[in-house]
């Protein structure tokens, strides 16, 4: 999870993610190289002493500066395009997760499983020491590692958005329309997120919790719910 002064990425719990931040560096490699590039041509702009009366046009250097930027874009284009449809593939989903947006809350259904459904609330314990403040629900949902999963999203009344940035997963949920994306947990542990979307005043208080666990566990996480 997000930690006091982190400015970086969160580290990444699946593949997906871990491409992501891959593409991040790599984008800001490029970006620092036209930084430096940019601001050294400015500079000795600025403190040289040649002057050339009789320029009239430049059309090579003009011809390089259109060239060079295009390529540049290609260098982002391409691991870009590669990253969009990495995210859009679905493989044989183990598990499909349906995930319901309500003011100012989530509902969750499992409808592999005798369809399991709970509602999830933020704990509002301001004075707790067991729960992470304005991150911790009541009931977590539990999911199985090294295991495709599916989610579907979507609304009841307003545009939610299920978020969890460890795992590289943000899904707009809308009202009317059934939203799939899918992410694999490759490490046990308790992921945090929170609805993104600017749909009310309380959108940042209605946090998502996911607890990856084994599939051993996870199956009897089952066995004791139903």
């Amino acid at each position: 999870m997000a930690t006091w002064s982190n400015f970086n990425l969160q580290n990444a719990a699946s593949p997906l993610m871990e491409q992501m931040i891959f593409f991040h560096d790599h984008t800001l490699v490029i970006l620092l190289m036209i930084t430096i590039l940019v601001m050294y041509l400015m500079i000795n702009l600025f403190f040289n002493k040649f002057v050339n009366r009789f320029l009239l046009e430049g059309q090579m250097i003009e011809l390089i500066w259109t060239i060079l930027p295009a390529i540049t874009l290609i260098f982002i284009a391409l691991p870009s395009l590669r990253l969009l449809y990495l995210l859009d593939e679905l493989n044989n989903p183990l598990i499909t997760l349906k995930s319901i947006g309500h003011q100012w809350y989530w509902s969750y259904e499992y409808s592999d499983f005798n369809n399991i459904e709970f509602d999830s609330y933020m704990i509002n314990e301001p004075n707790s020491i067991n729960n992470f403040r304005l991150l911790d629900v009541d009931n977590r949902i539990i999911l199985p590692m090294n295991n495709q999963i599916r989610i579907l999203v979507t609304a009841t009344d307003v545009i939610h958005s299920w978020t969890i940035p460890a795992l590289g997963v943000k899904v707009d949920a809308n009202p009317g329309r059934l939203n799939q994306t899918n992410f694999f947990i490759n490490r046990p542990g308790i992921f945090f997120g929170q609805c993104s979307e600017i749909c009310g005043a309380n959108h940042s208080f209605m946090p998502i919790v996911i607890e990856s666990i084994s599939m051993k566990n996870f199956i009897h996480w089952i066995n004791n719910y139903s």
